[in-house]
């Protein structure tokens, strides 16, 4: 079966929402930072003061293309990752990318980002990295979810563009995706 590729900035809730879907689904969850931090020892804000970023995505990469031969997982990915067009491209292939859409705003004013080294600059710069990265995301994106009331309801939105993209590939449903 295809991997579900969840993408989207630091905080949109890539973790949650694939537990969530890991539990309702019953396929397994894999974190890429959480599988990069596993590997070395440590955070991935003590990678990137330690190794620096370029080391970090190195490691991203790497992960990403081995997640890529693997099936029926589902993926949430670090927020740079789909920066890095290779690794991306690879995952892509293996499955369905899912954008969560999360306003950045919501996600600085929300969510504690003290851990994550680039979010450090302030809410305009997070605002701002995020509008820059948007339309990389949406290149990617097989489905965009804008749902955010709950995790539960953004996991339900995952779950129904998953089952639209699989019917409309298999020619079953007349319904755009996206």
């Amino acid at each position: 079966m295809k991997n579900i590729i969840l993408i989207g900035m630091m905080g949109s809730g890539k973790t949650t929402v694939g537990g969530l879907l890991s539990q309702r689904l019953g396929k397994q969850l894999v974190d890429v930072d959480n599988l990069i931090e596993a590997r070395e020892g440590m955070t991935v804000a003590e990678i990137f003061e330690s190794q620096g970023e370029g080391y970090f995505r190195s490691m991203e990469a790497g992960m990403a293309q081995a997640l890529s031969l693997r099936e029926d997982l589902i993926i949430a990915c670090g927020g740079g990752l789909p920066l890095q067009e290779g690794p991306m491209a690879a995952l892509k292939q293996s499955g369905w990318v899912i954008y969560l859409d999360r306003d950045a705003g919501d996600i600085f004013d929300k969510e504690d980002l003290s851990d994550r080294p680039l979010a450090q600059e302030g809410r305009e710069a997070f605002v701002a990295r995020a509008g820059e990265r948007r339309p990389i995301y949406e290149k990617w994106a097989d489905a965009t979810i804008h749902d955010f009331t709950s995790p539960i309801s953004t996991a339900a939105r995952v779950k129904e563009a998953v089952e639209t993209l699989n019917s409309w590939e298999q020619g079953e449903s007349k319904e755009e995706p996206k």
